[in-house]
């Protein structure tokens, strides 16, 4: 199939994509408080779990994960409350740093298998991809949800990437500990509210 026929599926997919990852979320806010306290290295590798599990559950989801959610109610109560619980659990974290930038014991940097976690238990990614893949992809045309999470790996990446380079540009000006505590409690806070809108939807 040419690019001039696969450019009407194109564009708004990239739309759709690029909205959905740089759009504020659960994984952006730890992509940012990851950039402020650790090497923008360390930042990237929480990136790439993340890209990574999110196209993995793109995909199952593309598969007919979605539809088991329905037919068994119990998963989708236990995915709720697994990912209210992961969210408060990141939030206490980010309470526990003591404003000091240096990695302490104990309070480790997010990495691979925290990102593609965070994913799976992030109501935000099975929203935008069950609307994704309902609205831009077709039964009869199986290489759409493939193509679909082709352009999402590296728009995903670049997105989340980018909230970890804000974090680093902000480090410079919040490397007093009072103020990057004020920062960790913010921060904190966002996560635990992402926790309370689940409990209330």
């Amino acid at each position: 199939m040419s690019a001039t026929l696969l450019l009407p599926t194109l564009l708004p997919m990239t739309a759709f994509a690029l909205a959905a990852s740089i759009s504020p979320g659960p994984v952006n806010i730890v992509c940012l408080s990851s950039g402020t306290h650790y090497p923008i290295a360390k930042g990237l590798v929480f990136v790439t779990g993340a890209t990574l599990g999110f196209v993995a559950l793109f995909l199952a989801i593309g598969a007919g994960l979605y539809s088991l959610l329905s037919v068994v109610p119990l998963l989708e109560t236990f995915s709720r409350w697994a990912g209210i619980l992961f969210l408060l659990y990141l939030s206490y974290q980010l309470l526990q740093h003591d404003g000091r930038l240096q990695e302490r014991a104990g309070v480790k940097a997010p990495g691979f298998m925290t990102g593609a976690m965070m994913q799976w238990l992030n109501p935000k990614a099975w929203l935008a991809s069950a609307a994704g893949i309902g609205a831009y992809t077709s039964a009869d045309a199986p290489y759409q949800l493939w193509l679909f999470a082709g352009l999402y790996l590296p728009i995903c990446w670049i997105s989340l990437a980018s909230w970890v380079y804000a974090g680093a540009f902000l480090k410079p000006y919040v490397h007093r500990p009072i103020i990057l505590l004020t920062v960790n409690r913010a921060l904190a806070i966002c996560l635990a509210a992402s926790a309370i809108v689940l409990l209330v939807e």
